[in-house]
């Protein structure tokens, strides 16, 4: 794939003042942790076999994740942690620490100046940064240019690895190429949010055998093409090289393990397919499974990588989704169940669409085998990575709105408990389905609003008691609509949020707090 330029160019030339006042010499006297992102495409708060509820589900039991059950039993789980329903807003808050309202990458991107937004017979929908992420001073219009969270690490220090999927800025963008965004190494990663297929057989959807085909061929894995490997095994072998590479040069690492796993197209990792269709379990279904299971193995062998060259104690594991579980729909099975006990599923504002599985390992300050209920979400990495690099002067273009959850990795949760949680979709995922919809949401404590922009109206949801989201309150506690409205619309004008407007009147849609 074309590489626009070099990203060390553009954003030195784009800066007017440093990252950090320390020298480099100081730098190197300090031993700094190695920090590792395990990012998971489309998966659900129930696809493992880690329970992150109050008791183990009927899916807990199913699927099969050694690793991730290991990871747990050596850090601790967030049962209650947060990402965007959809997949580009969630990667764009990570790299930069802004919430979607404020960055405007409101949906999954793809082609340069081109909204994926479905059709909807009520709603036009509003120009949101269809082209994305880019570096400070690329001038692209719709777009949000930051200084990444890459970048800041780079700058102090850190060898930068990007393995999978980026989907951060759109085609014919500097932004679609991670090595213009901070990233040392980029492993597969461009403006595509899904591969033409996981099987090294069929090029991992590259027409010809060494070959890229954009959009959706998967680049730089030519030695893989033709060969009987799964696109999650390939990646996990290209990302321990990598490791190699870093290790020579006295760096800590940062390895951003963005795996393409488990968005479509469904397809058989064959490592793993048959003891689930032993199981009984249908064709897709089973397929489904393997690739869980598949990327489970990925991370497996990465916390052996650390065991075997004694980094284990000196590197940090951060696990999690972009966003919540794909709907049986696109598996053929019946909708949504497969996110079950939450509501609905990817795309969707309800859990189902927007809590997702988080785990983290810190040697020496998390207690292992521990969980915490703090509510955390997905723009929160951005300053608690930050904070356990020891980075904390630096200079940034962006405002950020995560908090870092540093003290709850520690065994302080008090300040997270009762916060305020905020998301925003002036858009249209495109499938149709349950809860599927044009919506801000808030959540703050238990209690969870969700603004329908198309009806003007609201749904409230008491989350302790009610985490199917079954029981509608807004009708019989109108204080507790109107106090969270109206935090939700403050906030919302705050970051100059957009709204959709009305197609029988061009109209904008109301803010939450203006509804009667």
């Amino acid at each position: 794939m074309k590489s626009f330029f070099s990203g060390k160019g553009l954003l030195a030339a784009s800066l007017v003042a440093p990252f950090v006042t320390c020298s480099q010499d100081k730098l190197n006297e300090q031993v700094k942790p190695n920090i590792i992102v395990f990012l998971v495409d489309d998966m659900g708060w129930q696809d493992t076999s880690v329970s992150f509820w109050k008791e183990k589900t009927e899916f807990n039991r199913l699927y099969e994740t050694p690793n991730m059950e290991r990871l747990a039993a050596e850090g601790i789980m967030f049962s209650q942690a947060y990402s965007s329903s959809v997949c580009s807003p969630t990667r764009v808050s990570l790299l930069t620490g802004m919430n979607a309202a404020r960055h405007g990458v409101t949906n999954w991107t793809l082609r340069k100046d081109t909204s994926v937004d479905g059709h909807d017979e009520i709603l036009d929908f509003p120009k949101w940064n269809v082209n994305a992420l880019q570096p400070p001073g690329t001038g692209i219009p719709f777009s949000v240019e930051a200084i990444t969270l890459p970048q800041i690490l780079r700058d102090n220090g850190y060898f930068t690895i990007h393995c999978g999927k980026a989907h951060v800025g759109t085609m014919d963008t500097p932004g679609a190429d991670p090595l213009n965004l901070g990233f040392d190494i980029n492993i597969a990663g461009h403006a595509a949010g899904g591969p033409g297929s996981f099987l090294g057989t069929r090029n991992f959807g590259n027409h010809e055998k060494g070959g890229y085909t954009p959009p959706w061929g998967v680049p730089f894995l030519e030695s893989y093409h033709g060969k009987e490997i799964f696109l999650t095994e390939a990646l996990t072998l290209e990302a321990i090289k990598a490791l190699d590479s870093a290790r020579p040069t006295g760096k800590p690492f940062f390895l951003h393990m963005s795996h393409y796993a488990v968005h479509t197209p469904i397809q058989k990792d064959m490592r793993f397919y048959q003891k689930y269709k032993d199981k009984g379990m249908c064709e897709t279904e089973a397929a489904y499974a393997s690739m869980l299971e598949g990327m489970d193995k990925s991370l497996g062998d990465i916390m052996d990588y650390l065991q075997k060259n004694n980094l284990e104690k000196n590197t940090i594991i951060l696990f999690t989704s972009d966003n919540g579980g794909l709907s049986a729909v696109a598996r053929g099975g019946e909708p949504h169940k497969h996110n079950l006990p939450l509501r609905s599923g990817k795309g969707s504002a309800y859990e189902g669409g927007i809590r997702v599985p988080m785990l983290a390992k810190w040697p020496g300050a998390v207690e292992p085998d521990s969980q915490t209920d703090a509510l955390v979400i997905v723009e929160d990495f951005f300053p608690s990575i930050l904070e356990m690099a020891g980075i904390s002067n630096f200079n940034v273009i962006q405002e950020i709105d995560g908090i870092s959850f540093t003290p709850v990795l520690k065994g302080n949760d008090d300040d997270f408990v009762n916060r305020k949680l905020v998301w925003h979709y002036p858009n249209n995922w495109g499938p149709s389905g349950p809860g599927i919809g044009t919506t801000s949401t808030i959540r703050k404590g238990d209690w969870k609003l969700i603004y329908w922009y198309a009806y003007e109206r609201f749904e409230l949801y008491n989350l302790a008691e009610d985490i199917g989201e079954k029981n509608n309150l807004a009708a019989q506690m109108p204080d507790k609509v109107s106090q969270l409205a109206g935090s939700l619309g403050s906030f919302l004008r705050d970051v100059n949020a957009m709204r959709p407007t009305f197609k029988s009147t061009g109209e904008e849609a109301a803010w939450p707090d203006e509804v009667e």
